[in-house]
């Protein structure tokens, strides 16, 4: 038997991220129907008793975490996305984020440098987002243009080949940074990119592949 009750808590869940601020409807909707348990080991589940639906990051393996909702609720409501939008994600981790995304009718393409965390992503998304290892710096330049790019990792600055492929009108947000980050809005406007800092925040670090 479930400790918790997860339909009561991800209720709860989007209850306390009204109360933080986050207003966009597709967004919540998708956060409320999406099962975090699902997507976090079982061992990390109650990660020191905790409620799986709670405001905190939970580990998923290999040094990496599944990030906390309000932080992936903040992030999904700077892009202003629309359904029917293409989006890439980098760091698809244990493919939450993605799976929040697919949830709000977006086209989702998602990119993940730990290949045991792309093979297990992808079984829990199914056919409906596109996945595959490799390193997120590089992007997806095949399936570019992107409407909007979220990253999930941190750079030490903004990658190029990221800004190169959004649309001329397109957005991304992301942490940047190593010992103090920070949220960085991109606006790519008539091909001119825009920067807005954001809040402080710490993710775990975007690296890049090593050529051996």
């Amino acid at each position: 038997m479930n400790r918790f009750d997860f339909s009561t808590s991800r209720n709860n869940m989007v209850r306390l991220l009204k109360k933080m601020g986050i207003k966009d409807e597709l967004v919540l909707k998708a956060m409320g129907k999406v099962k975090r348990h699902l997507f976090v080991p079982k061992s990390g589940r109650f990660w020191f008793g905790s409620d799986p639906y709670g405001d905190y990051p939970l580990p998923i393996g290999f040094g990496q975490t599944v990030s906390q909702p309000f932080i992936v609720a903040y992030m999904l409501e700077k892009l202003k996305l629309t359904a029917g939008e293409k989006v890439l994600e980098i760091g698809a981790g244990s493919g939450y984020l993605a799976a929040v995304l697919d949830e709000m009718g977006v086209e989702v393409y998602t990119v993940e440098i730990i290949e045991e965390l792309a093979v297990t992503a992808g079984k829990r998304l199914g056919e409906s987002v596109h996945i595959r290892t490799g390193d997120g710096y590089n992007g997806w330049p095949e399936q570019a243009p992107f409407d909007a790019v979220v990253v999930s990792c941190a750079p030490d600055s903004i990658p190029d080949a990221l800004t190169k492929q959004l649309t001329v009108n397109g957005r991304m947000i992301l942490p940047v940074g190593t010992t103090h980050q920070r949220l960085v809005r991109v606006v790519k406007t008539n091909g001119k990119i825009e920067l807005h800092n954001d809040l402080a925040v710490r993710f775990v670090p975007m690296f890049h592949w090593i050529e051996s």
